[in-house]
């Protein structure tokens, strides 16, 4: 019987070979695509061929490993990558797990090193080994039990092919590439000696050792360079010797070829213009939608699904949920807006082996009789509400929210996969359960268009056949337990990350769905008046543009606005689009405003139009019937810093600079007898650099309550405080917070219109005056090249995956990403820690006032009158005790009827 086979593909050699065979390909939108179609196409071709038992598409990881720890100038040769191909690396790896294929990429290591050990462990298990790759370094894990496959050729490499190839043994090979060297990878060899002359030095003496040892019988030239590369042989030959026991989470077994994921690629392979493999997964798709049903009967595997529809089985569920240590819980609703939202069934799991859907309320034709969705309810309520029965789910803060509508106020919240997933790697593209199901556990779920159809002929849940819903329903539990189960011991290994999710993330998750139930009032009639104030401003904006353009034009129009701006102003061309045309995109627009008018006029009409679309219009929409108020919604696990962001509305968003933008604030309103608390951090972040720099000027400033920028000014241009003019105040300020930013001298005189020189001359003062701060920003930046990521003073992770890229422009975005990360995730953590503070005693006090938003730096509470004071002080207390830096934490604090007047 024949041995299992692994194949192991070099994907690094794959992107590159692709891109150098199909370079000219592009899309209509003159996107490069040909290493995208190339790559899918050979490992299409690659399954086709071999129909291996495992598979793994292995890529390097971006940074530093240990072979340039070993040598700094190992690849320093190196031209940075081709903007061209590096867009198209992201798609790649998209594509290559919706294929269902194992993707492997170790930080810190390189893929063949991956390669080396994942074969290596394959053939002490009796696993046959086929690398497909042409890298030559590769070719000393040839044995009897790995070969290698050369897709160019469709050529198999085994012994006899690598002593074919580069005529000596697999064996030889560490030595004959110690002796060349590497010139692409700027490993040092003999100068002079060549793979024939190598080769057959090895051939005559059999090993390094032995051409060392008769170093001195080798006449001429070539023999003067071989002595005098013997001390340098050491490292060359740990360079090029693949490491084979690299520590791994998983085994070569563990890579097996998943189902793809068809609606995945028909999207990928749209959005690149592939319309013969989009023909193909289209008929993959109709294939399987017609075996929706037996794919329902597969998802499940090995775990039990149970549909309970009676009584007694209910009930023994019940005494299973008791004594269990954890449930992993899901409720499946008629509505993704909580506020609005109905419960239709509960799923739970507490066994990777056995989950459960209870349907309460399918009301669709035909639906079998179902248990009282109330008195199912109540039966649950004493153990949903018990604190010391411990929770899981993934975005359970939205169970709580859509149990609250139903009388249920859920405890117990121990752990919730989707922020696990998120503290572990908060810069990871996607926390939702789909993506880390098959990024984790190799499975691709049944999503929620396979069960409720699409688009406007999409159902509600309670309209979806229950034997579908079931088996959807409980594979989410199933799945969360699953997740959990593999998420939750890799947050144990680190300590403070752990603290961070346990003390941080989770108690913030109740705090959160009590601010979104609280929601806030807004004065609908008022927004209608600013609506149509704007709708006036805009129109009179409107003239002036035709004014200044010579004619009237669609504003709306980028294409439009091309020809007034370049083709008949003759306007200078600063960007262009990615099919050569000029843009218009705002920051173009921007930089153009600073000496014309016409761009400035346009940009400002942009800004009224969406706040009219954003706010003005939409926010009396938004109005929820049963509340008459608006509810937000929060979400922990998307800004990769640890902010807060918010959606439906978005409140981050609102301009506090323009007087359109304080208007609207002053339509979000206390309602009678209470007022709003606005309580804001000052300059936090410009305090965490002084706390995280020890700059002994910026601590003393802070220290003594000074006027930051005040005496920033005074510094840099070495003036007495009094003569600190508004100018002077207004460039210190763009310093200090420009540099947090990591903007550079361009941005700088851009924004103060000045000459970059005089720019350069400013930071430079700077630096001089406040040393310590661009000692920390050397330090972080080398340590995030170090380590592959920066942290903030609570220990929150940020990874910077382009921190070492070879391309300048996003290697110099991590490094300005490296230095903000730390300061403005500190300063998120600290709002959070008072967010969790503050609404503790809020409730513990049973203080007449709740928190009702949370945006940047500021609370808002809504409070009674009666409260007012009290709260102002108590509030101010536990904001600046949410965190001990070396300089005081400030809160400003104003009270009003709305939320402008309280700001």
């Amino acid at each position: 019987m024949a041995n299992k086979l692994l194949v192991l593909v070099d994907g690094s050699y794959y992107i590159f070979r692709a891109y150098h065979a199909i370079g000219n390909l592009k899309t209509s939108k003159g996107e490069h695509s040909g290493a995208i179609y190339g790559v899918i196409n050979s490992l299409k071709k690659l399954l086709n061929d071999f129909d291996p038992d495992y598979i793994g598409v292995v890529f390097d990881a971006k940074g530093k490993n240990f072979r340039k720890d070993l040598y700094p100038d190992y690849k320093a040769n190196r031209p940075p990558m081709p903007e061209d191909l590096a867009n198209q690396i992201k798609p790649i790896h998209d594509i290559v797990q919706s294929l269902g294929l194992p993707m492997l990429v170790i930080d810190g290591v390189e893929a063949d090193d991956v390669i080396g050990t994942l074969a290596k462990q394959a053939e002490e298990k009796g696993i046959d080994t086929i690398i497909s790759s042409g890298d030559k370094d590769l070719a000393q894990l040839v044995n009897d039990h790995i070969r290698m496959y050369n897709a160019m050729n469709n050529g198999i490499i085994d012994r006899e092919g690598v002593i074919k190839k580069f005529g000596v043994k697999p064996e030889q090979i560490v030595d004959y590439l110690t002796l060349v060297g590497d010139s692409v990878d700027n490993i040092p060899g003999v100068p002079k000696v060549g793979p024939k002359t190598a080769a057959k030095w090895l051939n005559d003496y059999g090993s390094l050792n032995e051409i060392i040892k008769h170093a001195d019988e080798f006449k001429g030239k070539v023999g003067e360079y071989l002595r005098e590369s013997i001390d340098k042989f050491p490292l060359t030959r740990e360079l090029v010797t693949l490491r084979c026991d690299v520590p791994l989470d998983l085994k070569p077994e563990d890579l097996v070829f998943g189902k793809p994921d068809d609606q995945q690629l028909k999207t990928h392979y749209t959005r690149w213009q592939f319309n013969s493999l989009l023909r193909e997964v289209k008929s993959e798709i109709e294939s399987d939608s017609a075996k929706l049903e037996s794919k329902h009967d597969d998802a499940q595997g090995n775990c039990k699904y149970h549909t309970v529809l009676k009584e007694k089985e209910f009930d023994q569920w019940l005494k299973k949920l008791e004594s269990s240590e954890i449930i992993a819980f899901d409720t499946e609703t008629t509505s993704l807006n909580y506020i609005e939202a109905e419960i239709v069934g509960v799923s739970f799991a507490i066994s990777p082996d056995s989950a459960a859907y209870v349907p309460l309320a399918h009301d669709y034709e035909g639906a079998p009789d179902q248990l009282d969705r109330e008195q199912a309810l109540q039966k649950l309520k004493p153990l949903l509400e018990d604190k010391t029965k411990y929770k899981l789910g993934h975005n359970i803060k939205y169970d709580m929210n859509v149990l609250a509508n139903h009388g249920i106020e859920l405890q117990g919240c121990r752990h919730d996969s989707m922020l696990e997933s998120y503290v572990l790697d908060s810069t990871a593209s996607r926390h939702d359960m789909d993506s880390l199901a098959l990024k984790y556990l190799n499975r691709t779920t049944i999503h929620y268009e396979d069960v409720a159809g699409k688009g406007a002929k999409q159902i509600t849940f309670n309209k979806v056949s229950i034997d579908a819903a079931a088996t959807y329903a409980a594979e989410d539990a199933e799945v969360t337990l699953k997740l959990h189960q593999h998420l939750w011991p890799k947050l144990q290994k680190s300590k403070q990350l752990q603290k961070l999710y346990d003390e941080l993330e989770i108690p913030l998750m109740p705090v959160l769905s009590r601010m979104e139930r609280n929601g806030v009032m807004v004065d609908a009639d008022m927004l209608t008046e600013q609506g149509r104030q704007i709708t006036l401003h805009m129109e009179e904006i409107e003239e002036q543009v035709y004014q200044q353009a010579g004619e009237s034009f669609n504003i709306g129009s980028p294409k439009q606005i091309q020809q007034i701006l370049y083709d008949k102003l003759g306007l200078p061309v600063l960007a262009k689009t990615p099919k050569g045309q000029p843009s218009t995109s705002e920051s173009v627009l921007e930089e153009l405003a600073l000496d014309h008018e016409l761009p400035r006029l346009i940009l400002e009409h942009r800004g009224l139009s969406k706040l009219r679309s954003t706010y003005t219009d939409k926010l009396p929409e938004q109005i929820s019937s049963k509340t008459g108020r608006v509810h937000t919604s929060y979400h922990q696990a998307v800004a990769a810093t640890g902010r807060l962001s918010s959606s439906d509305p978005n409140l981050q968003n609102i301009p506090v600079r323009t007087e359109e933008g304080r208007r609207i604030r002053q339509a979000f309103i206390a309602p009678p007898g209470y007022s709003l608390l606005a309580a804001d951090y000052s300059q936090i972040e410009l305090r965490i650099m002084a706390h995280l720099s020890g700059d002994q000027g910026l601590l003393d400033a802070f220290a003594k309550g000074e006027d930051i920028h005040k005496m920033t000014a005074a510094e840099v241009f070495g003036i007495k405080a009094d003569m600190v003019t508004t100018e002077h105040r207004r460039a210190a300020k763009a310093i200090n917070f420009g540099l947090i930013y990591g903007m550079s001298a361009f941005g700088l005189a851009k924004q103060l219109g000045i000459s970059r020189g005089q720019a350069r001359d400013y930071v430079e003062l700077y630096f001089k005056r406040y040393p310590g701060v661009r000692k920390y920003m050397d330090q972080t930046r080398e340590q995030a090249r170090e380590q592959g990521y920066v942290e903030t003073i609570f220990n929150r992770r940020l990874y910077l995956p382009e921190i070492n890229s070879r391309n300048a422009a996003l290697r110099q975005y991590a490094e300005r990403t490296a230095i903000n990360a730390p300061m403005q995730g500190s300063a998120a953590d600290i709002i959070k820690r008072a967010m969790i503070s503050v609404d503790e005693w809020l409730l513990k006090n049973k203080i007449n006032a709740k928190l009702i938003m949370q945006v940047h730096d500021e609370l808002v509470l809504e409070t009674s009158e009666h409260a007012v004071a009290d709260a102002q002080e108590k509030v101010r207390q536990l904001m600046t005790d949410a965190a001990q830096l070396s300089v005081p934490l400030v809160v400003d604090i104003g009270t009003g009827k709305n939320w402008d007047e309280a700001h």
